[in-house]
């Protein structure tokens, strides 16, 4: 795989970002560290594994760290800081994200191996929890028809290890998503990127029309909301089963859906960020979302959510005016 420059994303109160890290790549057993993890058979999902992992990520947590919702943002999971960029960049304001810009085979498990880098180019060692884990790590092919967000886990020098799925041959590009606590960028939420070649014949899958609906494992998920680019709205997810609605959503992340979404043609990421807490194994049928998509065009939504111990992945494609 060669990686390649990524972007930035950043939630309240965007400071200086840029990164350096040190990595490097190798064969791995993928899995998910917390046992929730599995496979799924995703639309337009053809080019790229599903496999996606949750764990608690770092090996030196922060003790003034936690997640806790910010009372401002009216007590929502994950608003503690807002999100803004598009995370196409590898480095801003001194924090740096680097990888191995190395030839990885297809069709084996990765083991990546990365670092984040401060102002002063020492790795950073001190991040806040987000959503119940200090870095989410995101794989996603070019044309979007893969996916795998992972929670990788830190060593004592600040080296990161993210246990990937084999990838396709083809293009991607692999988002680090995490907060500073401490120094010039602390409770900055930063999203880098940088992207990969995976070598062989890469055949491009067209994205899947737009569509208010789609299926996974069984369950229909529903999108409602009439989204504008730059503007803020509320997005509506309702879940059902053989025609029932579901209400046994169980945490995931300290909400009950976790949900992505990417742009058509340059991959910008977006956070979507959940409206309720999750409390007890009975989430659903309708679940919100605060949605703000900053440019028009087709978006790629790869919504997370888990029942009876399974985390299930549905992807969808919304056209935003």
């Amino acid at each position: 795989m060669l990686f390649t420059q990524r972007s930035t994303v950043r939630r309240r109160g965007l400071t200086a970002v840029g990164f350096a890290a040190v990595l490097a790549l190798g064969p791995a057993a993928c899995g998910s560290s917390d046992g929730s993890g599995s496979d799924h058979s995703m639309p337009g999902m053809a080019h790229g594994t599903t496999r996606t992992a949750s764990a608690s990520a770092s090996a030196s947590p922060s003790a003034d760290s936690g997640s806790g919702s910010d009372p401002a943002m009216g007590g929502m999971p994950g608003m503690d800081h807002m999100t803004a960029g598009n995370g196409l960049a590898d480095a801003e304001d001194g924090y740096r994200f680097t990888g191995p810009d190395a030839a990885v085979g297809a069709a084996r498990p990765i083991r990546y191996r990365f670092a984040i880098s401060g102002p002063d180019g020492k790795p950073v060692t001190g991040f806040a929890l987000d959503q119940t884990v200090r870095m989410h790590f995101y794989v996603v092919r070019s044309d979007l028809t893969g996916f795998q967000h992972v929670h990788p886990t830190m060593a004592e020098d600040g080296t990161w290890t993210a246990d990937l799925a084999a990838l396709s041959p083809g293009s991607w590009r692999l988002f680090a998503s995490f907060i500073p606590d401490s120094g010039a960028g602390k409770g900055t939420d930063f999203v880098l990127s940088r992207t990969v070649t995976v070598p062989g014949a890469a055949a491009r899958t067209p994205l899947p029309a737009a569509a208010r609906t789609t299926e996974v494992d069984g369950y229909t998920v529903t999108v409602d909301g009439e989204l504008m680019a730059g503007m803020t709205h509320l997005l509506t997810v309702h879940l059902t089963k053989n025609g029932t609605p579901v209400t046994d959503l169980q945490p995931y992340l300290d909400t009950y859906a976790h949900l992505t979404a990417f742009h058509e043609g340059d991959t910008a990421f977006a956070h979507l960020h959940p409206t309720t807490p999750a409390v007890g194994n009975h989430g659903g049928p309708d679940l919100s979302f605060h949605a703000e998509l900053p440019a028009s065009g087709n978006w790629r939504l790869f919504l997370q959510f888990r029942t009876a111990g399974h985390l299930h992945t549905a992807a969808l494609t919304l056209h935003v005016a």
